[in-house]
């Protein structure tokens, strides 16, 4: 756990405290100064407002067909070993391995028939709406949505970043990426506190007078370079700098990663979960959805995290007795609390992978990738919840009603976020404009 709290220092003439002074001192350090985040709000018609996503990522493809639709009238093959049970909203049953959602689904969506999405095992579709390459990439490719969050509100403290990435290493790097910039640059890269940048953001024996000397050094040795940056490397490298003089000067953002400050009754609603990685993936800590619930009441606007691995190509009925209870009683347990705090209006949490699987089981009890037809579950941002929307044929193939493009899950964040994806645009490398999605219509049964 991070110790980098500073000891308090005398205040200066007028009161100000010399962390007062550094934190005020690093607003003009790289990124978005004020200036700039007023005009991109006067631009977009954009309220700044804690708003917020919750962005949970099923790394290698969750099975939709023995989540939120089994399919009870198809062959066994096809079918699976899992039964429907009843929610708290007539009409709706989702698997028997979510008793807790279903009692809450009343403050749930599941969508059962996403389309878009693209065999590759690899988290950019689900935080982006695009592939990582292919398609129409504009020069250094899309940004994810924490980006553009953190381009066009920037932070809601300067002490806490607007984007936080918890996913932790694992064997396949591609699924254990918390979001990339794009063509916005490095300055917007997510804050990554399990990242190996974190070893150097702490004190070791330096004082706070120390700490500010090497602050107005290093401001004064790099100025000179801003004006010939013309890739926003050096942009990014001015963020880190005084995203590190930030955390280091401010107690806000460690406490709120600290899940042992949190109220032992809160953590035992969540779980623990387990810090065993999963093959090639990811372990399945519990305590990174509260952490996320914590991050956002700082002041984070997005917050991703990686839960498991769901690439069940053998074995894809005993793996899911394993991790679906646990997701259940973790996205309960986020969804119950932001609800008892009052921030659920304002906070969309999304679960999802990059693909689905194959209707018919193989061999190994498994299911392979399937693109043509994915899930996802939401909860909060205003939406009207309490709903299943689309439905796949008899046998889970292709969506048989109301088919949802990835990109319009990405118009309907924006829109929750207060952002009119029909109008806002943000510049590329070339200062050409880009839209957010290519297909700008939230799910219009939501809003």
């Amino acid at each position: 756990m991070l110790t980098i709290l500073g000891k308090p220092y005398r205040s200066f003439c007028d009161g100000m405290t010399r962390r007062n002074f550094l934190r005020i001192g690093g607003l003009a350090m790289g990124g978005l100064s004020l200036p700039q985040i007023l005009r991109a709000e006067a631009a977009n018609g954009i309220r700044s407002s804690h708003k917020a996503i919750i962005m949970i990522y099923l790394p290698g493809g969750p099975p939709h067909q023995d989540m939120w639709e089994i399919k009870t009238e198809a062959p066994s093959e096809i079918r699976g070993e899992f039964r429907p049970i009843q929610t708290n909203v007539p009409g709706i049953q989702i698997c028997e391995l979510f008793p807790r959602l279903a009692s809450m689904m009343d403050k749930l969506v599941v969508i059962r028939t996403i389309v878009g999405c693209v065999d590759r095992h690899e988290s950019h579709m689900c935080l982006s709406g695009y592939p990582s390459v292919g398609g129409n990439q504009p020069p250094g490719g899309r940004p994810c949505v924490g980006s553009v969050l953190a381009k066009l509100f920037g932070p809601v403290d300067r002490s806490v970043p607007p984007f936080v990435g918890l996913a932790p290493p694992m064997g396949h790097m591609p699924w254990a990426n918390p979001g990339e910039p794009g063509f916005l640059g490095p300055a917007y890269a997510p804050f990554r506190p399990q990242g190996p940048g974190m070893a150097d953001m702490r004190l070791n024996g330096i004082t706070l007078e120390r700490l500010s000397d090497r602050k107005r050094l290093l401001t004064a040795l790099d100025r000179f370079r801003r004006e010939c940056d013309a890739d926003g490397s050096i942009e990014g490298m001015d963020a880190y700098t005084k995203q590190a003089f930030e955390v280091l000067t401010s107690s806000k953002l460690v406490k709120a990663l600290d899940v042992e400050l949190e109220d032992p009754k809160v953590r035992d609603r969540y779980g623990r979960g387990s810090a065993r990685k999963m093959a090639d993936g990811g372990p399945r800590l519990l305590d990174q959805f509260l952490v996320a619930r914590r991050l956002v009441e700082a002041g984070v606007r997005c917050v991703t995290l990686a839960f498991s691995r769901w690439d069940w190509h053998g074995n894809n009925f005993r793996r899911a007795r394993e991790d679906m209870p646990m997701l259940d009683q973790g996205v309960s347990a986020l969804v119950e609390d932001l609800d008892s705090r009052g921030m659920l209006d304002d906070v969309t949490v999304i679960v999802w992978g990059e693909f689905g699987r194959t209707p018919r089981i193989n061999k190994n009890a498994g299911r392979d990738h399937w693109p043509a037809v994915s899930c996802c579950l939401m909860a909060g941002g205003g939406m009207r919840t309490g709903q299943a929307i689309g439905r796949t044929n008899r046998l889970g193939e292709v969506p048989q009603e109301r088919p949802v493009h990835v990109h319009e899950v990405f118009s309907t964040l924006y829109h929750n976020l207060g952002i009119d994806v029909t109008t806002t645009t943000i510049p590329d490398q070339a200062g050409r404009p880009q839209y957010l999605v290519d297909i700008r219509k939230p799910i219009e049964e939501l809003i």
